[in-house]
This record gives structure tokens, C-alpha cells and sequence, in this order.
């Protein structure tokens, strides 16, 4: 049987100590916000044919001249789109010169230009919070109504542990934050919730039974019974998100990597955090 509430202190030690980092890199680099919350320049321009990796990195290159964290993405089969925080419009038809000279494109034009708007970042910022926000009440109701409210708070608890890692992750690294990474977030937080029922229907069944002396026994005894599920859950998950991301284009990677960050965290927290918040409001006692 796993010692987890013996070593919660352990595990709420890691979970603080990853969290504190982040929350502090945070505030001094703060989040690399892609253009779709801070606003921009996207064009679209139309290729000859369907372009490849080495093609994609080389209009990337050529789009860094002009914008360091320009993005670069396949869109259809044809096209691409280079998305900039710092592309003005004078620089715009510089761009796809370079573009259009090296590849012998037949358009005189790019595609399509598109000027995204602080305004619309900061409605997407907006929304994306109230998004996140309704579906953790919605899963402490539905938790509290199904379960307890005790259970509830804890789950919810551990889904605020899966957003930070996340977000820690993404500031530690820099990693352009953009509209992938909240549809990311929100799937991790399903994915999660899932993670930590199991567990939480696992202790409820054991303690009608009556079966175990404590309640210590009974959370230990009943995460070790769901181990073998969570284990090849997360597994088989991860194997096709990881497979995603090797081989995908940036639009899929930037959705697949906060997906296998969130999916790490939260099956850790299903175990780790949620449940020995649960035993301890429980018993009242201090870890």
C-alpha cells in the first residue's frame, strides 16, 4: 500500500516550491503573450505549393529579421501565416519580398493582412478568465452535489495547482501564450477533474464498506486500488499528445505542450494534492 498521506508534506512541498518560482519569474519577466492576446500583424500569403518544415523555418528565419517572435504556421494545404507583435505595415511588403523573391510566388500581394488590435486581446484575455473561472465553480457544484463539498474544495484546489504549474512552465520558458494555450487549459482542467473523481469514488466506496481502521488507511488503501488506472491513463495519453507534437505543425505543438504539461500535473495533483487535502480537513489535522 503507498505511505501518500505519511509524505504529504513531501508533495505539497514540491507542488509549493514550483508554484512560488513560477509566481515570482511572473512577476518579474512576466507571461510572453503571443499576439492574439497582445495584439498584431497577421498576414497570410499564398505558396506555390504545399510547404514543408524546412520551408516553414526558413520564412521563419526570414519573418525574425523584422520580428524576433514572429510565428510561423501551415494553414491549409497552401498557405501560411506569419503572426508578429512588432510588424508594421512598412515592413509588410519588405516581408513578403523576401519571401515571394526566394520562393518565385505569382501573387503581387500577400494574401491577406489583418491588424489585431489591443482591444481584441484584451476582450480575449477577458474571456478566456471567465471561462476557466465558470467551469471550476461548475465542477465545485457538480462535485459538492455528487460527492461533498469537502471533496469539491480539494478538487478544485488541485485544478488551481494544474493552471500554475502550467502557466510556471510557460514563464520559466517564455513560451508564447496565445488563444491554443487556453483551449489547452480548459481541456487539462477535464482531464484533470476525471483524474481526481476516480480517486475521490474510490475513497467514497471504501469508506461505506467500512473496511479500513482510519481514514488514513482508507485514502492510502484507495489511491493505491486507482494507481494502476491513473498510470495507464496518463501513458497512453501522452504517448499520442507527445507524437503530436514531434511531428505537428506549430498550431497543433502550441496546443499538444501545455496539453502534456497540464496532463502531467494534473494526474500528480489527482494524487498527490487533492486527496491528502481531502483526509486532512477531514480529521483536522496538520500535516
Amino acid at each position: 500500500m503507498l505511505k501518500v498521506i505519511e509524505r504529504a508534506k513531501v508533495w505539497f512541498a514540491i507542488s509549493l516550491t514550483i508554484i512560488i518560482v513560477g509566481m515570482v519569474a511572473w512577476a518579474v519577466k512576466g507571461l510572453n503573450l503571443g499576439i492574439d492576446f497582445k495584439g498584431g500583424t497577421v498576414v497570410t500569403i499564398k505558396m506555390n505549393s504545399e510547404p514543408n518544415n524546412d520551408v516553414l523555418e526558413e520564412i521563419r528565419k526570414i519573418s525574425a529579421k523584422y520580428d524576433s517572435s514572429a510565428q510561423v504556421q501551415k494553414v491549409g494545404t497552401d498557405e501560411v501565416t506569419i503572426r508578429g507583435n512588432s510588424i508594421t505595415d512598412e515592413q509588410i511588403p519588405k516581408l513578403y519580398k523576401e519571401i515571394k523573391d526566394k520562393y518565385n510566388l505569382k501573387d503581387a500581394n500577400p494574401r491577406q493582412t489583418d491588424r489585431i488590435g489591443p482591444s481584441i486581446g484584451k476582450e480575449l484575455r477577458r474571456n478566456a478568465i471567465y471561462s476557466s473561472l465558470a467551469a471550476v465553480v461548475l465542477m465545485l457544484i457538480y462535485i459538492s452535489l455528487r460527492f461533498e463539498f469537502k471533496f469539491g474544495v480539494a478538487a478544485v484546489i488541485a485544478l488551481i495547482h494544474d493552471v500554475l504549474v502550467t502557466i510556471t512552465v510557460y514563464v520559466l520558458l517564455q513560451i508564447p501564450v496565445n488563444s491554443s494555450f487556453v483551449a489547452a487549459i480548459l481541456t487539462v482542467l477535464g482531464y484533470s477533474i476525471n483524474d481526481t473523481i476516480v480517486v475521490f469514488d474510490r475513497i467514497r466506496e471504501n469508506n461505506k464498506k467500512h473496511a479500513f481502521a482510519t481514514k488514513r488507511e482508507l485514502v492510502n488503501a484507495s489511491i493505491t486500488q486507482t494507481l494502476t488506472r491513473s498510470i495507464n491513463t496518463v501513458l497512453t495519453t501522452l504517448f499520442t499528445i507527445t507524437a503530436l507534437y514531434l511531428v505537428g505543425v506549430t498550431s497543433v505543438k502550441d496546443f499538444a505542450l501545455p496539453l502534456i504539461i497540464g496532463i502531467l500535473s494534473g494526474t500528480y495533483s489527482s494524487i498527490f494534492i487533492a486527496s491528502p487535502i481531502w483526509y486532512y480537513w477531514t480529521e483536522r489535522k496538520i500535516a
